[in-house]
């Protein structure tokens, strides 16, 4: 966090110096906790959400167990990227970006962050579990987003909608370009990261990993368009919330538009997911993954499928989440209450995010998503006990106070 935080909010911030000691005023809706708990409430739905994709039940299973898993695949790291756009902001400065040798600092802090991140992704990804890491793609992606941090809200929101609207096209053309040429292989070949860590390195991550940064980046974008807002404002988060609702409306409903009055897209998409159906890809990624290069792809809204109306949906989704969860901690006292394992989960996201991909390695989990149901619930029980418990001992998680220390040289920056 950073000294542009209200003090209040300075007692359970995770970044930047230690806080002032204050006296918080004794009230059940306290303005400036609200702000940050909301934040640190949504990360912990995300990573919960990220439990579920990983170690939950198939969505093929069906029934109202098979739809909840459903709703988190995609969706949940879609939330995870747009709070990484929200601790940009908050780093380098939330009301008033930080410019001169403050603003250095942040930005060596986010550039430290950024590495640590990488090294971690990839290390997580070398042990080969079943699960998409996605922390080397979020670091790179701040490196990326950094540039745009002294923005004012609306040229962020305006920037994150073009790039939603055109990178999944460049992101497709590039792809193909990739697979019928030799120039991706080359420079995979020539790329250091690749030859260590055994994928295709800067490559993948920009262009042909699972989390590309030019596919993602509109999602980080978002979200510091979003950390501008004063959203203990509940007109705000009235505004929020429509906005949230109709870009939802607007990806899934006009991907479901294309697919269902286009039936020759129908057609062609089952072909390259070897003929499985294609009448829930507008929400569902039940069909799986393309199996060959195909415009109709580009209509799709399935988590995962890099697409223009994917990036949109989830970005209402992820819309909506938040401003239910800034709303729980302002209005809702024993709401907030009860949410209080989510919410410190949230404020040890890394450590929890971290821990599941270990314990999957150590049990030797092979079939991501397939667990049976009774898994995801000792996973989430596990993790709300520990970060329970830790908070009442510790101001950090156990990552993010390495992740701290880490960043702390960035201080020397004249």
């Amino acid at each position: 966090m950073t000294s542009d935080t209200p003090q209040g909010v300075l007692a359970t911030a995770q970044d930047g110096p230690p806080p002032h000691r204050v006296v918080t005023p004794v009230s059940p809706d306290p303005p400036p906790a609200g702000r940050l708990l909301g934040v640190d409430l949504a990360r912990g739905v995300a990573v919960l959400g990220m439990y579920a994709a990983h170690v939950g039940p198939d969505p093929a299973v069906g029934g109202l167990v098979g739809h909840v898993m459903e709703a988190t695949h995609g969706r949940s790291s879609a939330l995870f990227a747009l709070l990484a756009g929200f601790s940009l902001v908050l780093i380098t400065g939330r009301s008033r970006p930080r410019t001169g040798r403050r603003g250095r600092q942040a930005a060596g802090k986010i550039l430290i962050r950024a590495a640590v991140l990488l090294v971690a992704g990839t290390a997580l990804t070398s042990m080969g579990t079943p699960v998409d890491v996605i922390l080397a793609y979020y670091g790179l992606t701040f490196v990326v987003a950094l540039p745009l941090y002294r923005l004012p809200p609306r040229a962020l929101a305006m920037t994150a909608g073009v790039g939603a609207l055109v990178l999944p096209q460049v992101l497709y053309a590039v792809r193909v370009s990739a697979t019928d040429g030799v120039w991706a292989a080359s420079i995979v070949d020539n790329d250091p990261l690749a030859r260590i860590s055994g994928t295709d390195g800067v490559m993948g991550l920009l262009l042909t990993g699972d989390y590309p940064v030019l596919s993602w980046v509109p999602f980080v974008i978002a979200g510091m368009a979003v950390a501008r807002l004063d959203l203990t404002t509940a007109a705000v988060r009235g505004r929020l919330l429509l906005t949230g609702a109709a870009l939802m409306v607007a990806g899934y409903g006009t991907s479901w538009l294309m697919l269902h009055l286009l039936p020759q897209a129908r057609a062609a998409i089952s072909a390259v997911t070897d003929g499985a159906s294609s009448s829930s890809a507008w929400w569902s990624d039940t069909m799986g993954d393309p199996t060959a290069n195909t415009p109709a792809w580009l209509m799709v809204a399935a988590p995962h499928s890099e697409t223009t109306p994917s990036i949109v949906g989830n970005t209402g989704v992820a819309l909506v989440v938040i401003v239910c969860c800034f709303t729980v901690v302002e209005r809702h006292r024993r709401l907030r209450v009860l949410a209080a394992p989510v919410t410190a989960i949230g404020t040890m996201s890394l450590t929890a995010y971290v821990a599941h991909i270990l314990i999957i390695r150590a049990l030797g989990i092979e079939n991501v998503p397939g667990s049976p149901l009774w898994m995801l619930c000792c996973f989430v029980v596990a993790m709300m006990a520990f970060a329970m418990v830790w908070k009442r001992h510790f101001r950090r998680g156990p990552l993010e106070s390495l992740l701290n220390t880490a960043t702390a040289p960035a201080k020397y920056i004249r």
